[in-house]
C-alpha cells in the first residue's frame, strides 16, 4: 500500500475521456456523491440503481444543480438478469467513465458466518457479478477508442481477510484482485482501471455513522478520491484512510484473527457502532 498525496486536476484530465459517465448504485451514498461531483466537473450522467423513485429524485437534483444531462436506468443488481436491459439502454452512448459502486453489506454489525443472514447469493450478485458484467459491457466500447476510466469501489476490509465480516471482506477482495489484474491487461491501451478501497464513510449502508476524522461524508470522500485517479491501481480514497491503511498494514494478521480480538469486536465494537448510528 502506498500513500498518495499528489493532487491533479480531474476536470482537465477528463478531456481525454468522454462526456458520459455511468454510476451504479447511484440512488444514495457514494453513488449519489459520484454522480453529483462528476456532473459538476462537466460530465453527463447515467445513473443505475434499484429504486426508481429515488433515482428520479436524485436525477432531478443533479440536473438542476449542475446543468448536465442525466439518464436513469432501473436495475436490481442482486439479480443476474438485468444486464441485457442495461446494455440495450446504454446503446449509442460513448461512455468514458464507469463507477462500479453498487454493493451491499452482508451484516451491518460484526457476526460469525453461521450467525449472519442467508443472503449470500444476493451479495455475490451485487458485489461481484455486477462489477464483472458492467466492466465487460463498458470496456468493450472503451478498448477500440483506447481511452476510458473505470473506478471499482472495494473496501478497506477487502485488503485483508476480515473475520466477522467474512462474506463482505471476501467479495471486496475479489474486486481488488480483479481490478489490478485488469489494469495490467489494459493499461497500454490507454484505459485506467483503479480500485478504491475506503474505510469509514457515512452512507445508508453504514447506518449513517457520524462523520469524524476517519469516517468521512460521502461528498467529502468522493471529492478527495477523484484527486487521485491516475496515482496507482489501488487507492484508499482520502488522506485519512491512506494513513489508516499504512498503520493497519504494520499489525500482524494473526492479531486480527485472534479469538481475543474477535470477542472484543463482537461486543465492544458492536456497542460503539450502535452509539454512532444516526438518522439521515
Amino acid at each position: 500500500m502506498h500513500l498518495h498525496i499528489v493532487v491533479f486536476c480531474l476536470t482537465c484530465d477528463m478531456c481525454c475521456f468522454s462526456s458520459v459517465e455511468v454510476v451504479t448504485g447511484a440512488g444514495d451514498g457514494l453513488g449519489k456523491a459520484y454522480s453529483f461531483e462528476l456532473a459538476k466537473r462537466g460530465l453527463n450522467i447515467v445513473m443505475i440503481s434499484r429504486t426508481l423513485e429515488k433515482l428520479q429524485r436524485v436525477a432531478t437534483e443533479v440536473e438542476q444543480a449542475t446543468g448536465q444531462k442525466v439518464k436513469i436506468i432501473q436495475a436490481d443488481f442482486t439479480k443476474d438478469s438485468v444486464y441485457e436491459n442495461i446494455e440495450e439502454s446504454l446503446e449509442g452512448l460513448e461512455i468514458g467513465v464507469l463507477v462500479n459502486n453498487v454493493g451491499m453489506l452482508h451484516n451491518p454489525l460484526p457476526c460469525r458466518f453461521l450467525n449472519g443472514p442467508d443472503i449470500d447469493e444476493s451479495l455475490i450478485n451485487c458485489n461481484i457479478i455486477s462489477v464483472t458484467k458492467m466492466t465487460q459491457i463498458i470496456l468493450k466500447q472503451m478498448e477500440p477508442r483506447q481511452k476510458g476510466l473505470i473506478l471499482n469501489l472495494s473496501s478497506g476490509l477487502g485488503t485483508f481477510p476480515c473475520p466477522l465480516y467474512t462474506m463482505y471482506s471476501a467479495s471486496k477482495a475479489f474486486i481488488c484482485t480483479f481490478s489490478k489484474a485488469l489494469q495490467a491487461e489494459y493499461k497500454r491501451k490507454g484505459i485506467i482501471i483503479q480500485v478504491v478501497a475506503p474505510y469509514g464513510v457515512s452512507t445508508p449502508m453504514t447506518m449513517y455513522q457520524k462523520p469524524s476524522l476517519i469516517t468521512k461524508t460521502a461528498e467529502e470522500f468522493v471529492s478527495e478520491s477523484l484527486d487521485y485517479v491516475t496515482f496507482g491501481d489501488e487507492i484508499f480514497g482520502c488522506l485519512a484512510h491512506e494513513i489508516l491503511a499504512c498503520i493497519l498494514q504494520l499489525i500482524p494478521l494473526w492479531v486480527f484473527h485472534s479469538d481475543r480480538l474477535q470477542e472484543t469486536v463482537l461486543h465492544a465494537f458492536t456497542r460503539y457502532l450502535k452509539k454512532r448510528w444516526r438518522n439521515p
